[in-house]
C-alpha cells in the first residue's frame, strides 16, 4: 500500500505542524488549560479561520470532507504536540453527529456556527451507572403537549465546558441497557431545568455533568435516530483519538530519547546502557505495531471491516500507550510528572484516551463479539 499523502494533504500537514510550533510550548499549553474551559478560545478561532473545524465535516454538510488518511494525519500530527483543544470531542463527535441528526429549522440555525467554531456543541451520553455499556441510558424523555420532558442525569460530557448546545441521549421505552427505546434530543446550554456542574478531566480538560428536572426541550429540538447514529459516529471519533494517541506517544518517546542520549549517570550517558536500550527497543516496536494498525484502519475506510479495523487499533493503542508513557516517566525520575515537562502532561492525555469512552478491554471484547 501506498501511504504517501497527497499534495493537498502535504500543506495540510505543514499547516497544522506550524499551528503546532507557533503556539505550543510547556508553558503555553499549562496556561491553556488553566483557562476556564480548559483551551485557548484564541486558539479555537484559529483552527476555525484556518478550516480545520470544517474540514472534519463532510462537503454535503458544507464542509471540506476530509478522507480518513488526512483526519488521522490531522490528529496525530496534533497529538505530537499535545494540543488541547477539544476537536475531537466537539467537532468530530458531536459536531458530526449533529449534522447527520438536525433537521431544519434546527439545522440551519446552528450548523454554520458549528462549522465556523463560532458555536460549540458537546454529546451528554454517558451515566455513571454504564460501566462501558454503550446502550446503558436510564435520563427519560417524555412527550409533552409543547415538546419533550427530560428527568435524568448525564455525568460524564467530556469538553462540555462552556458549550453553547448539548446532544443528550434519552430513553423513551425499555430499561437501561437495552438496545431499543433510545433517542437524541438536542439541548441548549440555558435552558430552563437544565443543570450544568464543571469539573476537571486527568489532562486538565473541562468536562461538566448534566441534571434534567423535568426540563422542557422544544418538539423541533428532537434528532433523527438513536444508539446506531451515535456507533457511527462515535467510530470515526475512535479513529481521530487513536490518530492523536500515537501523536503523543511518538513525542514522548521522541523526547525520551533525547534525554537518555544527554543524561549521563556513572560517568556514561544513559542511553548507553543496554538494559535501557532494550526497554527503548520494545517500546519502539509497540509504536510501530500502533501505527501498522492505525494504517489498516485507515485503509479500510468505507468497507464493512472498518469499524472492527478501529476497535482493533484502538484496543491495542489504548493498552499500548499506558505502557509506554509509564516506560517514558521512568527513565525520566521525578521530573517526569511536573509541570516543568511535556512527559507528564502528555501521558494524562493518553490516560483520558485510553480510558474514554470506554476500557481497551471493552473496546477488544466488542471486537471479540463481532
Amino acid at each position: 500500500m501506498n501511504f504517501d499523502l497527497d499534495e493537498d494533504e502535504e500543506l495540510l500537514k505543514a499547516m497544522v505542524e506550524r499551528f503546532v510550533v507557533d503556539r505550543y510550548d510547556v508553558e503555553r499549553r499549562r496556561r491553556y488549560r488553566s483557562e476556564p474551559f480548559g483551551f485557548s478560545d484564541e486558539n479555537w478561532r484559529l483552527l476555525g479561520d484556518y478550516g480545520l473545524i470544517e474540514g472534519c465535516f463532510d462537503t454535503e454538510d458544507n464542509g471540506h470532507g476530509l478522507n480518513a488518511t488526512a483526519l488521522t494525519m490531522l490528529f496525530e500530527t496534533l497529538g505530537r504536540g499535545i494540543v488541547v483543544e477539544p476537536l475531537i470531542e466537539n467537532v468530530v463527535l458531536a459536531g458530526r453527529l449533529f449534522a447527520a441528526t438536525a433537521r431544519d429549522p434546527l439545522r440551519s440555525g446552528w450548523l454554520p456556527g458549528i462549522l465556523s467554531g463560532k458555536r460549540r456543541v458537546a454529546l451528554a451520553h454517558s451515566e455513571a451507572g454504564a460501566r462501558d455499556n454503550q446502550s446503558w441510558v436510564e435520563t427519560r424523555c417524555e412527550s409533552h403537549d409543547s415538546g419533550w420532558l427530560l428527568s435524568g442525569q448525564k455525568a460524564y460530557v467530556i469538553a462540555g465546558g462552556g458549550a453553547d448546545g448539548y446532544i443528550v441521549s434519552a430513553r423513551t421505552t425499555g430499561a437501561p441497557g437495552d438496545a431499543d427505546g433510545v433517542v437524541l434530543v438536542f439541548v441548549p446550554a440555558g435552558t430552563a431545568g437544565l443543570e450544568v456542574t464543571e469539573w476537571r478531566t486527568a489532562d486538565g480538560g473541562c468536562a461538566v455533568a448534566l441534571r434534567f428536572e423535568r426540563t422542557l426541550i422544544d418538539q423541533a429540538h428532537r434528532l433523527v435516530g438513536g444508539l446506531e447514529e451515535l456507533a457511527a459516529a462515535q467510530s470515526l471519533a475512535s479513529l481521530a483519538r487513536t490518530a492523536e494517541a500515537l501523536g503523543v506517544m511518538e513525542t514522548l518517546f521522541a523526547q525520551t530519547l533525547d534525554y537518555l542520549r544527554t543524561r549521563e549517570q556513572f560517568g556514561a550517558p544513559l542511553g548507553s546502557f543496554q538494559a535501557i536500550q532494550h526497554r527503548m527497543v520494545a517500546q519502539y516496536a509497540a509504536l510501530e505495531q500502533c501505527r501498522g494498525l492505525l494504517n489498516l484502519a485507515i485503509v479500510s475506510a468505507g468497507e464493512e471491516g472498518f469499524v472492527s479495523a478501529v476497535d482493533g487499533a484502538r484496543a491495542f493503542v489504548a493498552s499500548a500507550a499506558l505502557a509506554l508513557g509509564h516506560e517514558m516517566i521512568q527513565f525520566h525520575g521525578g521530573m517526569g510528572v511536573t509541570d516543568e515537562l511535556s512527559i507528564g502532561a502528555g501521558h494524562k492525555r493518553l490516560l483520558v484516551l485510553s480510558r474514554w469512552p470506554e476500557s481497551p478491554g471493552a473496546t477488544l471484547d466488542r471486537l471479540a463479539a463481532g
